[in-house]
C-alpha cells in the first residue's frame, strides 16, 4: 500500500506565468535541527518566498516551492540553537548565521563546519546542477533525491563527526561529542590560506595545480561520502556535481540524517507544526525567538560572505572554499 508523507505546505506567490519546483525538507535525525536557506543575490534575485530559517523537530518535514530558475541556492542544518539573546553566527552550536532564526538574505551564510545542499536550477535553460558539499566541512548527514527517476542522488549519509581526525575537530557539545568536522582548508593546516593546496588558492588555483591527492584528508571525506563534493575541484571525481535535465521539472527532497548504507528506515514523519515556521520571509534579523533544548555555546568558525560563483554553472566547491578563505582574511585583519 502506498504511504504518503504528511507535509506542512506554505503558499508561494508566483508572478503570472512563473513556474516553481517543490522542495521537501525532512528531519530524520534524533535531534532538533534549524534548517536555513541562503541565495547568492549577486548571481540572481530569484529567491524562495519562504522563511530563511525555521525549527524542525525530529521526524518532521516541511514542503515549499522555489523558483524554477533558482540560482546559487543552498540549504543546511543548524544544531543546538538559542536565539533568545543572540542573533549572530554563534547562536547555534554549528551552522549558525547572521540574522538568528531567519538568516540574513545578504550575509546569512552558515558558519563552517556545515554540510551544504546546493542548487542552481535551469542553468543555461538546460540543466539543474545540485550537490551535497562538505567543502565547508561537515556537521549533519544529508541527501538530495530528485523526483525525476533518471536523476542521481547526491549524498553524505554517514556521520563523519565520530571519526573526525583530531586536526579537524570542530565544535563539541556539552557531553564532549564532536558535532562538526572541519575541512583541511578551514582548519588552515598548511598555514597559508591565500596560497594553499587545501584551499586551491594562489599557485594552486586550477584543476591541474590542485589535484585531490594534494588535499589533506580528502580520502577521509570522499571514502565515507563518495557522492559528495569534497574540495574545490572535485568534479573530476565524477561523483561530486550532479545534473538533471531541466525539462523534467524535477522536484527535490532533502533529508537530514538519511539512512546510511544498510541503515534502518526512519521513524514515521509528521508535518512541522505551523507555530515553528515564521510568518515573515527574507528578514534580516531574528525577529522570532526559538529556544533549543540546550544552550548554544560559542563555536569556532569564520565570518561568511556572499560570493559569486567563479566557474562552472554553479561552482559550489569554489564558492564554498573561497568563503572559507575570505573568512580567514577577515579574522586576520
Amino acid at each position: 500500500m502506498r504511504s504518503y508523507l504528511p507535509i506542512l505546505t506554505l503558499p508561494l506567490l508566483q508572478l503570472p506565468g512563473a513556474t516553481a519546483r517543490v522542495f521537501t525538507v525532512v528531519n530524520t535525525c534524533s535531534y532538533t535541527i534549524w534548517p536555513a536557506i541562503y541565495t547568492d543575490l549577486t548571481v540572481a534575485q530569484n529567491v524562495p518566498q519562504f522563511p530563511t530559517g525555521w525549527e524542525s523537530p525530529p521526524s518532521t518535514s516541511t514542503q515549499f516551492t522555489v523558483p524554477d530558475n533558482w540560482k546559487s541556492g543552498r540549504i543546511w542544518g543548524r544544531r543546538n540553537c538559542n536565539f533568545t539573546t543572540n542573533n549572530g553566527p554563534t547562536s547555534c552550536l554549528d551552522g549558525g548565521c547572521n540574522g538568528g532564526l531567519q538568516c540574513d538574505p545578504h550575509s546569512g551564510t552558515g558558519t563552517p563546519p556545515a554540510t551544504l545542499a546546493e542548487w542552481t536550477l535551469q542553468s543555461n535553460g538546460s540543466f539543474d546542477f545540485y550537490d551535497v558539499s562538505v567543502v565547508d566541512g561537515f556537521n549533519i548527514p544529508m541527501s538530495i533525491i530528485p523526483s525525476a527517476t533518471n536523476c542521481s542522488t547526491a549524498s553524505c549519509p554517514n556521520d563523519l563527526n565520530a571519526g573526525c581526525p583530531s586536526q579537524l575537530v570542530g565544535p563539541t557539545n556539552s557531553s564532549g561529542n564532536t558535532v562538526g568536522c572541519k575541512s583541511a582548508c578551514e582548519a588552515n593546516l598548511d598555514n597559508n590560506p591565500t596560497n594553499s593546496a587545501n584551499c586551491c588558492t594562489g599557485s594552486h588555483n586550477t584543476n591541474a595545480t590542485c589535484p585531490a591527492s594534494g588535499v589533506q584528508y580528502y580520502s577521509y571525506f570522499k571514502t565515507s561520502c563518495p557522492n559528495s563534493y569534497v574540495y574545490a575541484y572535485d568534479e573530476s571525481s565524477g561523483t561530486a556535481l550532479w545534473t538533471c535535465n531541466s525539462a523534467l521539472n524535477s522536484d527535490y527532497r532533502l533529508t537530514f540524517c538519511p539512512p546510511p548504507y544498510g541503515g534502518q528506515a526512519p521513524a514515521p514523519i509528521s508535518a512541522v507544526p505551523a507555530s515553528l515556521i515564521p510568518t515573515s520571509t527574507g528578514t534580516s534579523s531574528g525577529s522570532r525567538t526559538q529556544s533549543a533544548s540546550s544552550s548554544a555555546s560559542s563555536s569556532p568558525g569564520f565570518k561568511s560572505s556572499a560570493l559569486a560563483p567563479l566557474r562552472f554553472p554553479m561552482a559550489p566547491g569554489a564558492l564554498s572554499v573561497l568563503g572559507v578563505v575570505v573568512g580567514w582574511l577577515m579574522v586576520m585583519v
